[in-house]
């Protein structure tokens, strides 16, 4: 149909028919629109696939005691007092606070500590450069577990901080191994260039740090500063270890299992309690997605 119309301007003025298309350029055709509904089929299920549980979350926060232990999907009426509930919870907002002081005090040190070593590692030239960045590898292998034990006798029993989280921030002034290969990794991208010029016009190198590298590194910056807030958010394993002994200084994610235990029948307020939880991981990714996805995209161009 759109062939017949379709027509073939002469060199005076003429109009010719259009060649109709061979069956080789109708079958390609049908592939290849075959293949465009194939792909954004999979993507759509693989959407749903991940959000549906987060749909299904968010309705049953807003159910009644009674409806959430039925088969209904949509609530009625919506009950909005559950998250009033879930904050008026001795200790909810003490597990708020303390995950902000753990999450972004910890963010913090990390990126200051881990940026020198990474410029350190991705520009200097001497002599067991390759040897720090194996080591630095090598950490990043090591599983926590494997010094649990020797670090909770230091803290708890040489510095007596055990029913605290400053064993776990504390730490983190010192870098970072996975921020510091992620880092250099970035830096890697920079040209060398720019430092020279820097140089050339009196800077030191603290002073090419801080005015050339980075605000040029503020993607990869961005990037482990996200990874690292989402780690200490949701740690379970750290204050499990050093602040169960105190409710004080739980977080939310253990915290969030203490509610669990004593809402156990309750579903609709542990639901929505799993929602405040979420909520500003979720709020600060989609926030911040643009300058994460930039930093893990350049991360790694050059080995």
């Amino acid at each position: 149909m759109a062939q017949a119309l379709d027509t073939l301007k002469t060199a005076d003025g003429a109009a010719e028919p259009a060649t109709p298309a061979t069956p080789a350029a109708r079958t390609a055709r049908r592939k290849a629109l075959l293949n465009w509904i194939a792909v954004h089929a999979l993507g759509v299920a693989a959407a749903l696939f991940f959000v549906l549980p987060f749909v299904f979350l968010l309705l049953t926060s807003l159910m009644s005691d009674q409806q959430a232990l039925t088969r209904d999907l949509w609530p009625h009426p919506f009950e909005w007092s559950n998250y009033k509930k879930v904050f008026d919870t001795p200790g909810f907002l003490t597990w708020w606070r303390n995950t902000l002081l753990y999450a972004g005090l910890g963010t913090v040190l990390t990126v200051v500590s881990s940026l020198p070593v990474a410029y350190a590692l991705a520009k200097f030239r001497f002599r067991g450069r390759h040897l720090s960045l194996m080591l630095v590898i090598s950490m990043m292998m090591l599983p926590p577990q494997v010094v649990v034990i020797p670090m909770y006798l230091f803290w708890a029993k040489q510095l007596d901080l055990s029913g605290t989280l400053w064993p776990l921030i504390i730490p983190m002034a010192f870098g970072d191994a996975f921020s510091i290969f992620l880092l250099r990794q970035f830096l890697l991208t920079i040209p060398n260039e720019y430092l020279d010029a820097a140089k050339v016009d009196g800077c030191g190198e603290f002073r090419t740090l801080m005015r050339v590298v980075i605000p040029m590194a503020r993607p990869g910056i961005a990037a482990v500063a996200l990874f690292q807030f989402f780690y200490a958010w949701n740690d379970y394993f750290g204050p499990q270890i050093y602040a169960s002994e105190n409710p004080a200084a739980w977080t939310l994610s253990y915290g969030l299992e203490s509610f669990k235990g004593a809402h156990h029948t309750d579903w609709n307020l542990t639901m929505a309690a799993t929602v405040l939880v979420m909520a500003p991981v979720i709020l600060v990714f989609f926030f911040a997605q643009k300058a994460f996805v930039e930093g893990v995209t350049l991360t790694g161009v050059k080995g």
